[in-house]
């Protein structure tokens, strides 16, 4: 048993000092379209707990899917969920004490909340194909939800207080 440790060893050791030679983008975590082989499914899952209350969770399951996440304030917390293909999630909150959710089971689909302000609450669900969500909230106290079933629907929130 003990003379495989060495191998080992040395295989751990190339493979840390591989990962330390090439810097991780966030962006490459998000975006799992490059992963699948030939049309097979690839799950990715990103759970950051970052500084001053902010958290952040991010599953991929299916092809092609990008998910982008930028938060800047105190308590903050965001969650981003896709399964299917060829979706884009993107959720930017500048402010305190904001939570964001946008949940993807389809193909195609776009979603988009830009929060900045504080206490603002927004969500977004899709479920079919090819749909467009947006919201936009400046303020304090905001509350936005949408749900989308079927194909190829629009809808836009801009509200501010």
């Amino acid at each position: 048993m003990a003379r495989y440790a060495l191998p080992r060893a040395t295989s751990l050791s190339a493979l840390v000092a591989c990962l330390a030679c090439a810097p991780l983008m966030a962006a490459d975590l998000m975006d799992n379209g490059d992963l699948s082989p030939l049309g097979t499914s690839t799950t990715s899952q990103l759970a950051v707990q970052l500084t001053d209350a902010k958290a952040a969770y991010i599953q991929q399951l299916g092809q092609g899917n990008l998910a982008e996440l930028t938060q800047n304030g105190q308590a903050l917390s965001a969650q981003m969920l896709q399964q299917g293909g060829d979706q884009e999630a993107f959720i930017l909150q500048h402010g305190d004490n904001l939570m964001a959710v946008i949940e993807q089971v389809g193909q195609g689909n776009y979603a988009e909340i830009r929060q900045t302000g504080s206490d603002n609450q927004a969500s977004i669900s899709q479920y079919g194909a090819y749909n467009d969500a947006r919201i936009e909230q400046t303020g304090q106290g905001l509350r936005s939800a949408v749900t989308q079933y079927g194909v190829g629907q629009q809808i836009n929130i801009v509200q501010g207080r």
